[in-house]
């Protein structure tokens, strides 16, 4: 069950702004892979830490992917994809700098199509040719390319379609799979967010992640998955905008569940789209952990069991009955705060009473005194008349 964590861009907490710091700062984490982030431009004087970063990677079995620009309209005009497709090669460059793994890209509106199968085709259509423009410029027999050692010997990125999360934009999951299952190259990126937005708080129990994954291996026929996931807002349908994990009515506890419990079969990619970036992405690895010792103490306990009911000739259903009952039996013996403060006032010790009966003295004295005083000041007035 090969699952790899990390975040979507340089780390919060790191100190430097550069990928290659970044990329530091996540392997000292104990995180394993990161998205860079090219979502509106690809700056050229960027280039020479793209270059590091790919270095790095290649050298470390680091897992490096990225992300291209958010706002793309494969599915409008001809300039309005004309210009889309500008911003994407510019993408599919820096992947290959930096050895990316995957690339996720957005499709965008639906412009003048209507959901249906002639979107699907257009959307199948213009990934088909971001697929071959991948491939060119990794199989470039032109150049050599001696300092990037990767593209002779590896494999040209794959191509991520993200599941959308509003309405008005194509890329629902079904959408999504189908352009995938026909469009070789590409590789389906599940936003957990957006397809629990999307699907009005869909994704609640680990039973829900494992209808998810079971519809994609089935549709398409792959183990490996490449997943975003954290916090969302969503109203009526549509992602408002994304949140820390424990802020959100998304939970990770039942995927984390899933993917220990029934996910062995799974190659997994998650990487965190929250705010807090790495400390998110930390908060996954940890209930992942969590599960896995969950699940270890549960077999602990059926192999005890197991091994009683051998020793016993009681069968494991009724020693877990048994087991059952105690554990009942124990929390109704649990006594309520109330009872508990009670015991805790009898308990008081003699000293304390004593120094609380003393302290009443005094100030039952002290009012005495002042009485006292009050009334000799009135005789001193009967004196004076």
């Amino acid at each position: 069950m090969p699952i790899k964590l990390g975040p979507a861009g340089v780390p919060l907490s790191c100190k430097g702004r550069t990928i290659v710091e970044g990329m530091d700062d996540i392997i000292s984490l104990g995180l394993e892979t990161m998205e860079v982030q090219t979502v509106r431009m690809v700056a050229p004087q960027h280039f020479e830490q793209y270059w590091q970063a790919g270095v790095l990677a290649n050298k470390t079995d680091f897992e490096m992917n990225i992300h291209g620009p958010y706002y793309s309209e494969l599915l409008g005009n001809k300039i309005e994809r004309g210009r889309s497709l500008a911003k994407i090669e510019a993408t599919l460059q820096a992947a290959r700098t930096v050895n990316a793994r995957h690339i996720t890209l957005h499709t965008g509106h639906y412009g003048e199509f209507s959901r249906g199968h002639a979107a699907n085709e257009q959307v199948a259509n213009v990934f088909s040719g971001i697929v071959d423009r991948v491939a060119e410029i990794w199989h470039d027999d032109e150049d050599e390319f001696p300092v990037f050692p990767w593209i002779k010997d590896g494999t040209p990125s794959k191509i991520g379609v993200e599941t959308s999360g509003r309405q008005e934009l194509w890329g629902s999951l079904e959408e999504v799979l189908e352009v995938v299952n026909h469009v070789e190259g590409t590789v389906p990126v599940l936003n957990i967010a957006h397809i629990h937005a999307r699907g009005h708080g869909r994704m609640r129990t680990s039973e829900d992640y494992g209808e998810l994954f079971d519809m994609v291996r089935e549709s398409i026929g792959t183990k490996e998955f490449y997943c975003h996931f954290s916090g969302v807002e969503h109203r009526t349908g549509n992602a408002m905008h994304y949140t820390q994990i424990k802020k959100s009515d998304l939970n990770f506890e039942p995927l984390a569940e899933f993917i220990v419990e029934d996910g062995g079969w799974l190659d997994i990619t998650l990487i965190s789209d929250s705010p807090l970036l790495e400390h998110d992405a930390m908060y996954m690895m940890q209930n992942i952990e969590k599960s896995r010792h969950k699940q270890l103490e549960r077999k602990a306990r059926e192999d005890r069991r197991r091994a009683l009911a051998l020793q016993t000739g009681k069968s494991e259903e009724e020693l877990k009955t048994n087991e059952t009952q105690q554990a009942k039996a124990r929390e109704a013996t649990k006594e309520s705060p109330e009872v508990v403060e009670e015991k805790v006032e009898e308990k008081k010790p003699a000293k304390a009473k004593k120094a609380a009966a003393k302290s009443k003295k005094s100030d039952e004295s002290k009012k005495t005194e002042g009485t006292e005083d009050v009334f000799d000041f009135e005789e001193d007035d009967d004196d004076l008349f």
